[in-house]
Parts: structure tokens; C-alpha cells; sequence
């Protein structure tokens, strides 16, 4: 049985590789195509119960990811959505893990690879591309591997600061600025976070906004 794509970009050039490379695996199907975000959510409302997988470029002409994704949970829930960017360490990760993204992916990213995030994320796990740890100095996020995992056990146990930090960072606040808000050091902030990921056993800033949803602590 063939997994359904849609796929959004108004990167024409980009699009029609995407296609050709789909279109050579018997393993899938495309559906439809959109390189607006108006005609993405049309076409995701036309497709969402058929559709395995929505490739989603993240700014398109005339809306953003953010802003396209909250349209499309209005109506669909559990569509499983691949971002797609140039971009790495974006400061919408945090928003977009929130609104149930099951993937980040780059758009260097090799074939194989790209088939491989599809498949993964058409069988109900997760895939963020790894070099997303590449980050601009502005967009301070800890993102290690595209493993996403945390700590099931039921006594973990998070200092007060701890959480503080910890709903600032899935709040997208960088080191320097939460160090600011409460009169410590950048330092002691990286150490509060570092000890904070160890805790739950994440590896990357994905595992602590799904730590922090789970516990209602954002």
C-alpha cells in the first residue's frame, strides 16, 4: 500500500524535484500540490483523510508554518506535517512541536534520507533532520540529534527554577534573556538547562516542550 503525499513550497525548481523523486518510488503516491499557504489549506481540508503525510514548507508568499498549521488543527488533528526549510535552530520549532509537527527536515537533506523521514513519519514516528543543531547565534536552542525521547518515569523530579527555565526556553526565550529576567548569569542558565535535559533524558530542545505539554506546564 503506497503513502499518500501533499506537499506545499513556492519554490517551483524545489517542488518539481520533490515530485520526481516521489514519483520514481513505487512506495508513494502524491496527492496534490500547493505553493500558497491559502491553497495548502484548501488542499490539506480536500486530502486530510486520505493524505499520510503533508510536506510543508515553512514561509510561503503569503502565510507562515505557524499560521497554516493552526489553520489545518482547526480541522484535522492527527494529519502528520514534515516541515520544510533552509533555515536551522528556527525559533518556530518550539511553536510548531506544540501544534503536533512530526517532523523537521532541511532542505539539503540527501534521497535517501528524505525517504527515509517519509516513511518513518507515515508509520506514526517523528524525524528531525540532525544538523538542525547548526544554530545562529539569535536562535539559542539546544537541538542534539533527531532523536526525540524522554524520561517516562513517574519521579522525576524538576527544581522550582528548573521549571522556570524550562517553560521560558519552550517559550522561546534565549539563555542571555532569561538570564536577564532572573538576575543570574548566561552560564548558570546553560547549566540549569543542561541539568534540566539530563533529568528527563531528552537530547535536544523537541524532547523538552513534549516533557513540558505532557506535565501542562506550557
Amino acid at each position: 500500500m503506497s503513502i499518500k503525499i501533499i506537499l506545499a513550497d513556492d519554490h517551483s525548481l524545489y517542488l518539481q524535484g520533490l515530485i520526481l523523486i516521489l514519483k520514481e518510488n513505487e512506495n508513494f503516491e502524491i496527492l496534490g500540490n500547493a505553493n500558497s499557504g491559502c491553497d495548502a489549506i484548501e488542499m490539506a481540508k480536500k486530502f486530510n483523510k486520505e493524505a499520510d503525510v503533508f510536506l510543508l514548507d515553512l514561509h510561503l508568499p503569503d502565510m507562515n508554518a505557524i499560521e497554516i498549521v493552526t489553520e489545518i488543527r482547526k480541522f484535522s488533528s492527527d494529519l502528520k506535517i514534515i516541515m520544510l526549510t533552509h533555515q536551522k535552530g528556527n525559533r518556530y520549532l518550539p511553536k510548531l512541536v506544540k501544534l503536533g509537527i512530526s517532523g523537521y527536515l532541511l532542505k539539503n537533506i540527501d534521497a535517501k534520507d528524505f525517504i527515509e523521514a517519509l516513511t518513518i513519519v507515515a508509520n506514526g514516528g517523528e524525524y528531525y533532520s540532525p544538523n538542525i543543531t547548526d544554530i545562529t547565534k539569535d536562535e539559542d536552542v539546544y537541538i542534539k540529534s533527531s532523536v526525540i525521547i524522554f524520561n517516562e518515569t513517574k519521579d522525576i523530579m524538576l527544581s522550582d527554577r528548573e521549571k522556570e527555565i524550562l517553560v521560558m526556553v519552550c517559550n522561546e526565550k534565549a539563555s542571555k534573556e532569561i538570564g536577564e529576567l532572573l538576575h543570574i548569569s548566561t552560564g548558570t542558565v546553560d547549566t540549569h538547562r543542561k541539568n534540566i535535559m539530563q533529568k528527563l533524558g531528552v537530547t535536544n530542545s523537541v524532547g523538552l516542550v513534549k516533557y513540558a505539554l505532557k506535565q501542562r506546564l506550557i
